[in-house]
This record gives C-alpha cells, sequence and structure tokens, in this order.
C-alpha cells in the first residue's frame, strides 16, 4: 500500500540517530519490534536506509531530507497476496445470470426438510435411544452417551463438506451432488429404525448406531451447502435474501416435521411401547418420502454460473498442462488462499451463534425443561417447541425478504446479534418461573433475533464466495460445517454439562439462596459466542457490498488511523529510548568523575616497636639528668 507523498517516517528519524550514535544493537531491536507491528512504516524504513549510504549521510541530512519529493522517488511496496486476492475479490463481475427458477428452489427446500428431518429425529428420541443402546448406564450417563452419538455425526460433517465440494465445483456439478446427498441420507436412517438395540446385539449396537449416525452426517455436510449455492446462484440479486430464507426455513420444517412426528408417535403409543420399539417408526417415515423428493431433484436445472465456468475449464487445463501444473483439489485451493482463509474463519466466527442458538432453541430447550429439570411433560414440551417453529418460519421468511431491502446484507445481522446476546440469558431467566406462559414467551423472545440472524445470512454466505464459482460450493460447505462441528454439534454436551454444573453449585450451597444464576449459564455461553460472532461481521469478513456502502472506505481510514497512532508511539518510544539511552550515558560519564580520586601521599606512620624505643631514650635521658642534680646536691 502506497502512503502518498509525505515527509520522513517517523520512524526513519530514530534510525538514523541510531546510526550515528552508533547504537547497532538498539538498531536492531527497534527493526524487529518495526516489523512485528508495522510492516509498511519497516519497509519504508529499510528503504530509505539502502538509499542513504553510511558515508553521506551527514551531507543527505543537511540537505533537508524532509522534502517529500524524497520519497516519492521510492520504489512502491509490493502487494502482498492477501491484498492481491482482496482485490480481485471486490472488482469480481456480479453474477447477472439468474433466473430465479422455481425447480431449483423446491429441490433445494424439499432436499432440507428431509434431510433434516432424518437428522434432528435422533436427537428429539434422545432418552429413548439411549435406553436402548445404553442400557447399563444410569440416566444422566444415557443422555449424555447420546449425544456423544449426535456429536459423532458432526465430525462428519466437515468430511463431507469437503468430499462433495470437491464433486460439486470440479465434477458433477451442484444438482448432482444434490441427488447424491439424498440418497446417501436414506440408507442410513432407514437402517437406524431396524437396528437391533444392546439386548440383541450387545457391544456392537451402539457401535453401528454411531457408524450410521456418522453416513448421516457425511450426506448432510454436503446437502445445505447445496441447497444454499444452487437456490442462490440461480436467484437474481434483488431475491437471494427471499430464497436463501426459504431454504433455511425449509430446515426448521425438517425440524418441524420431525417434531410432529415425533410428537404425535408419544401421544399415540404408550410409554413402554415408545421405549420399546415406537421410536423406530419416525425413521421409518423418511423411506416413503424420498422417491418424491428425488423426483423434484431430478426436474431442476444447474447453475448457469456453475456452467458457465465448466464451459471454461477445458481452456484453464490447456494452461495449466502448459505451465506443468496440475488440477489441485478445491480444498486445497482454498487453503493456499490468504484471503479465503481468512474469511473462512470469519464465517465460522459468524455463525457460531445462529448455529448453536438454532440447535438449543429446537432440540435441547424440550430436553432441558422434560428431562433435565422436570418442569413440564414431554408432551407439552413438544406442543411448545411447535408453536414456536410456525412462529420461527414465519419471522425467518420475513426477514429474509427485509435483508434484500438494506443496502448492505449485515446490517440486519449487526441488528439481530445483540439481541441474541440479551436474549439467551433471558429466556433461562423466564423458565424459572416455571409458567408455561412464561416458557412460551421465553421461547418466542429468543426464537425471533435467532431468526432476523438467521433470514440474510444464507444470502451473506454464498455472496461471500460467488467471486469464484469453482470454490463457492467448498467455501460454503466447509464454513458451515467447521462451525456446526465446534458449535452446533457440541451444543447439546455443553449446555447439559453447563446444567449439572450449576446443579452442583446451587447443592454445594453456594447460590441455595438464590438459584437464579447457575440456571442461567447455558444462555451465558450463547452470549459469548453472540460476542464473537458480532467482533467478525465488523473487523474481519469482506463482502462485495462494501464497495456500494462505502464500508471498504471506512474500514480503510480506521485502518489508517490505527496506524498513524502506531507509527507516534514508534516516534515516542523511539524518541524516549534514545533519550534514556543518552541519560544513561552521561549518568555513567558523571559518575566516572565522583568516583575518581587523585593519588595522595602516604602519611607517616609509627609502628609500636619504634614508638617504645622513642620512649625509651625520652626517660633515659630524663633519669641521666636526675641524677646530675643529685651529684651538685
Amino acid at each position: 500500500m502506497s502512503y502518498g507523498r509525505r515527509s520522513i517516517p517517523l520512524s526513519a528519524t530514530y534510525s538514523f540517530s541510531s546510526v550515528q550514535g552508533g547504537s547497532n544493537i538498539r538498531l536492531d531491536k527497534f527493526d524487529a519490534i518495526l516489523q512485528e507491528i508495522d510492516p509498511d512504516a519497516a519497509f519504508q524504513n529499510q528503504m530509505l536506509r539502502n538509499q542513504i549510504s553510511s558515508d553521506s549521510m551527514s551531507d543527505s541530512l543537511g540537505k533537508g531530507l524532509t522534502n517529500s519529493d524524497d520519497y516519492s522517488s521510492l520504489p512502491p511496496k509490493p502487494k502482498s497476496q492477501f491484498k492481491q486476492e482482496e482485490e480481485l475479490f471486490y472488482n469480481a463481475e456480479e453474477n447477472d445470470q439468474g433466473s430465479d427458477d422455481l425447480w431449483g428452489l423446491l429441490s433445494s427446500a424439499g432436499g432440507n426438510i428431509y434431510e433434516w428431518y432424518d437428522f434432528a429425529v435422533y436427537g428429539l428420541l434422545a432418552s429413548e435411544i439411549g435406553s436402548n443402546f445404553f442400557p447399563n448406564s444410569s440416566e444422566r450417563m444415557q443422555l449424555i452417551q447420546s449425544f456423544e452419538v449426535y456429536f459423532a455425526a458432526f465430525l462428519m460433517r466437515p468430511v463431507g463438506a469437503i468430499v462433495f465440494g470437491e464433486l460439486a465445483d470440479r465434477y458433477m456439478g451442484r444438482k448432482n451432488a444434490l441427488i447424491l446427498s439424498i440418497v446417501l441420507i436414506t440408507l442410513p436412517s432407514v437402517l437406524m429404525g431396524f437396528l437391533p438395540g444392546y439386548q440383541t446385539l450387545g457391544v456392537w449396537a451402539p457401535v453401528l448406531l454411531v457408524v450410521l449416525r456418522m453416513m448421516q452426517g457425511l450426506s448432510v455436510g454436503g446437502q445445505l451447502a447445496g441447497s444454499y449455492v444452487l437456490s442462490i446462484e440461480q436467484s437474481t440479486a434483488k431475491n437471494r435474501g427471499i430464497r436463501g430464507a426459504i431454504c433455511d426455513a425449509s430446515s426448521v420444517g425438517g425440524f418441524l416435521c420431525a417434531t410432529l412426528v415425533t410428537t404425535l408417535t408419544r401421544c399415540i403409543l404408550r410409554e413402554e411401547i415408545m421405549d420399546d420399539w415406537g421410536w423406530r417408526v419416525p425413521f421409518w417415515i423418511s423411506a416413503i418420502i424420498a422417491p418424491f423428493l428425488y423426483k423434484i431433484v431430478h426436474n431442476t436445472e444447474e447453475s448457469k454460473h456453475w456452467e458457465e465456468r465448466t464451459v471454461n475449464k477445458e481452456t484453464e487445463n490447456i494452461i495449466r498442462e502448459s505451465e506443468n501444473k496440475s488440477d489441485t483439489p478445491a480444498v486445497v485451493d482454498l487453503f493456499n488462499s490468504p484471503f479465503r482463509v481468512r474469511q473462512l474463519t470469519g464465517m465460522v466466527f459468524l455463525l457460531s451463534s445462529m448455529l448453536a442458538s438454532f440447535k438449543m432453541l429446537f432440540l435441547w430447550v424440550p430436553l432441558y425443561l422434560s428431562s433435565l429439570r422436570g418442569i413440564i411433560t414431554e408432551t407439552k414440551a413438544g406442543v411448545i417447541n411447535i408453536v414456536c417453529v410456525i412462529f420461527y418460519i414465519i419471522v425467518l421468511l420475513c426477514a429474509g425478504s427485509l435483508s434484500d431491502k438494506f443496502e448492505h446484507r449485515m446490517d440486519l445481522i449487526r441488528i439481530a446479534l445483540p439481541g441474541v446476546i440479551i436474549g439467551a440469558p433471558v429466556m433461562f431467566g423466564l423458565f424459572e418461573s416455571e409458567s408455561e406462559w412464561g416458557i412460551i414467551l421465553a421461547q418466542f423472545q429468543f426464537g425471533l433475533v435467532v431468526a432476523l440472524l438467521q433470514g440474510g445470512m444464507a444470502a451473506y454466505e454464498v455472496e461471500l464466495w460467488m467471486a469464484d464459482p469453482s470454490l463457492s460450493f467448498t467455501g460454503v460447505a466447509i464454513g458451515h460445517n467447521l462451525a456446526s462441528l465446534l458449535f452446533s454439534g457440541t451444543l447439546p454436551l455443553v449446555a447439559t454439562g453447563l446444567v449439572y454444573k450449576g446443579e452442583d453449585l446451587i447443592n454445594k450451597n453456594h447460590y441455595s439462596d438464590d438459584p437464579l444464576l447457575p440456571r442461567l449459564l447455558p444462555g451465558f455461553y450463547i452470549s459469548f459466542l453472540g460476542l464473537l460472532g458480532l467482533w467478525a461481521i465488523n473487523f474481519f469478513i469482506r463482502h462485495p457490498h462494501d464497495i456500494k456502502t462505502g464500508e471498504k472506505i471506512i474500514r480503510q481510514n480506521r485502518k489508517e488511523r490505527i496506524r498513524r497512532i502506531k507509527r507516534i508511539a514508534i516516534d515516542l518510544s523511539s524518541s524516549f529510548i534514545e533519550s534514556a539511552g543518552s541519560f544513561m550515558d552521561g549518568a555513567q560519564s558523571r559518575r566516572g568523575i565522583m568516583l575518581y580520586k587523585p593519588p595522595m601521599s602516604k602519611a607517616p606512620t609509627l609502628d609500636e616497636s619504634s614508638f617504645n624505643s622513642q620512649e625509651g631514650s625520652k626517660i633515659s635521658s630524663i633519669g641521666g639528668e636526675q641524677q646530675h642534680l643529685n651529684a651538685i646536691t
């Protein structure tokens, strides 16, 4: 980055004084510190030092180096790979090939409903599955172990993102990858409904359960990203928010269908039948839905944005062969790019609060209210959850349409994140009223802010990667599934552990008088994730809308102010170090003068023997005089 025409860098002042004073050690340390704090200032400082030799330094200073012309002739600093990729990102052409294809939207929505139905049924039946596959554990450990198996599926989601990303970006396209993911999730879901329990297969029952859940996770790792990318790449710019919200609403619809089916099954079957074999019925239903869904997806069109890329792929292969370069996988290209890695990291942070809040509200809260706290029954918890899901879908669709009206898509996300930060602890506080209306109000207020947060998030994710259609599926899939693995998949375990930690604090009489604060611990965890997302969207992620809204200029000005403050601090510190060095040199000189004393002549001294001989001679002379006087007398 060029700093324009300006006077001598603040850091160079210290460099000259250090060289004149001969403090080479201090100069080397300062250069190292400057390179770490401000590489641009360090580069200008080094270029200035190379231009001016030590022999002509005093002459150069006499001619006045503060003239800005001396620095305008310096060669510009070569742009880093990150800066080059950032400029390409901002200068990429807008995708104007969207046609708002209805079949593409239906296939994405239908795929989401089906896959998330299969995926959510397990979580809603965690207590029954725990008693069938982990019968030798306590009730508390059965729930934890069933959630551990639930987490195993999330471990496979990043793997599924890599596999399906490579297939969708480089080989099969978005449509065929979506079909493959639907086929792959049907098989383990149906097999899970027929899997014998621990009493029949022993230790192999939970092992096979983990394997089937991991197969589900592999499929979901590619399906959700596929629905996002296919639907939004087929969309015009003015409808991306609402189409992305429909995809998310269909995911919530999958949870709604799963909640309806499991609640209806519990109402029809007696509790002992439900614990024995009734929990298998929701898994069997998925086999009936799969053929209809395959027909819908088969009728959709491929993304024109990706098809244009495949037309140019033959030319790219010719260029790679002439340059002796191999066709690297999409995930390798992604992680070899500093700018894309930054985008990926920021998206993981931003999605953390949304995915964890969604999982907490619709999957974990019903278990918290019924199994963990016993405030209401499982049936009532399921009914309240159904009503909350319907409300959530309505608000989500409105929020998606609203996100298309904002000049910058992140504006609605910025509005919603503070609501999530505050709303999560409030929800758990209202649960302590132990009133059905209080519980409904708690879930509704939190569902409102989470729906606002999620409304434009799908379009926001895809737009971050649309500059390069050869990596868009991979970028969306890896970012979303990494966030799901780290924050959504761990949510039941973390939240349940925080509940038990709160109970321990209450039982140990730390909060026996006022047990409200320990009850809020799961909500505080969501608040922390919300703060993390707020930081990411404001200071970390780059978005194409930054150009038209002036956000890029605002960030550049903010960065320049920070650099200016750093340079002032460096200049002050360098002056202080130089003054301190001069003061120490002067102090040492003054100390040498004070400690120096000229040599003095040694005063004569008498030892004991000489003193005794002198005294003896005096006494002898006195005695002789006395004898002489006596003789005269």
